[in-house]
């Protein structure tokens, strides 16, 4: 069974940096993580839950335009890791922040980020 956790959500001013970690567990899948598309996914409050960033297989990266030039997405195969690098916070990126593989995967519990003005 796979368990993705994410973690490394907080408080932080706007203009601040995160980084956010999500390591997937679970034998079977770990046999599969390195050719697997992965993604990072965020929900604010009253909104429904958007793709933020993704990473192929590959390394290939592709952005939400919201986040273009400020976030970037990478990924430790060896670690059955991804981590989203957050720069340039603003308000508007509160939300709490989620990995998965394209949805196909069960939900984690998700990391908050809280950007303050």
């Amino acid at each position: 069974q796979v368990q993705l956790v994410e973690s490394g959500g907080g408080l932080v001013q706007a203009g601040g940096s995160l980084r956010l970690s999500c390591a997937a567990s679970g034998s079977f899948f770990s046999r599969f993580f390195s050719i697997t598309s992965m993604g990072w996914y965020r929900q604010a409050p009253g909104k429904q839950r958007e793709l933020v960033a993704a990473i192929t297989s590959g390394g290939k990266t592709n952005y939400a335009d919201s986040v273009k030039g400020r976030f970037t997405i990478s990924r430790d195969n060896a670690q059955n890791t991804v981590y989203l690098q957050m720069n340039g916070l603003t308000p508007e990126d509160t939300a709490v922040y989620y990995c998965n593989a394209d949805g196909a995967l069960a939900w984690g519990q998700g990391t908050q980020v809280t950007v303050s003005s």
